[in-house]
């Protein structure tokens, strides 16, 4: 694993992934948290080329707050344009 840190003393822990890039060719393939127009995701993007391979939604707080999200407002509908 490798982190990367901010000025803020933040660090963001990147997983290495198995596999080869679709654009680039580099397997170079790290998986850790994005924050998108769709809110966090876990997603997993070449560190070459910066291509996301993978992103799955995520939730910073963890399962129960999207649970409590979801009795709120009503589930998610996972597809996105």
């Amino acid at each position: 694993m490798t982190s990367t840190g901010s000025a803020d003393g933040r660090q963001v822990v990147r997983q290495p992934v198995e596999g080869e890039c679709p654009e680039c060719g580099a397997r170079e393939l790290a998986r850790y948290p994005v924050l998108g127009t769709g809110g966090w995701y876990q997603a997993v993007k070449c560190q070459r080329c910066l291509r996301s391979v993978e992103r799955e939604p995520w939730n910073r707080l963890g399962d129960a707050d999207r649970d409590h999200a979801d009795r709120a407002l009503g589930p998610r509908s996972e597809a996105r344009p």
